[in-house]
């Protein structure tokens, strides 16, 4: 008997943590790396100069897809 409960609550556990482990489906955008210049004599990375930065661009409001638009309606 103790066997049966210790298996059967094993059991749910481990599908429980499963379902917590489980990949999200959430897109999220890729983030870029800056690439790095190596050096025409040493052959090493070297720093590349800043440049003075642009000022923010004003935001732009942006239409929603039809597959967001669905993604909020089925909540």
């Amino acid at each position: 008997m103790p066997n049966l409960i210790d298996e059967l609550v094993t059991g749910i556990v481990e599908t429980a943590m499963k379902e917590l482990l489980k990949k999200s489906h959430g897109r999220t955008a890729t983030k870029r790396k800056k690439r790095q210049t190596r050096s025409a004599t040493s052959g090493r990375f070297v720093k590349t100069s800043t440049r003075a930065a642009k000022p923010a661009r004003k935001q732009v409001s942006r239409r929603r897809t039809t597959a967001s638009r669905s993604k909020q309606r089925s909540r």
